[in-house]
Formats: structure tokens, sequence, C-alpha cells
């Protein structure tokens, strides 16, 4: 970064691919001195959840 406060090109399009393509997760930006000195990306991925069958509805089912 040329100038305090001035945003490089490169660090928007640094922000921006990263960003891209996440689904859930976040985008940290730290700044020291009013620049930006470090940027990070955490990515979680999500699964749904299975129904869990009750062991009586399971043992009725074998039963029949």
């Amino acid at each position: 970064m040329s100038l305090k406060g001035s945003l490089d090109q490169q660090v928007i399009e640094k922000i921006a691919s990263l960003l891209e393509g996440l689904e859930f997760g976040t985008v940290q930006i730290t700044v020291h001195d009013s620049q930006i000195t470090q940027i990070d990306r955490v990515e979680k991925y999500r699964f749904p959840l299975q129904k869990k069958t009750s062991p009586q509805i399971a043992n009725k089912k074998i039963g029949n």
C-alpha cells in the first residue's frame, strides 16, 4: 500500500478472490496503523443432519 488509508488494487482483488466460492465462513482483515497487514479466510463445511430413528420405532418396524 502506497499511502495510508488507500487500498491497492492488488489488495482489493485478493479480498474479492477470497470471497469467491465461500459458502459458509469468514474473511477477516487485520489492520495495523491504518494499513491492511493480514487477511484470513476460514471456510466451514456444513453437512445436513440425518434423522435418527428412535429404538422403539425401529423395533416396531422389525417386529411387523
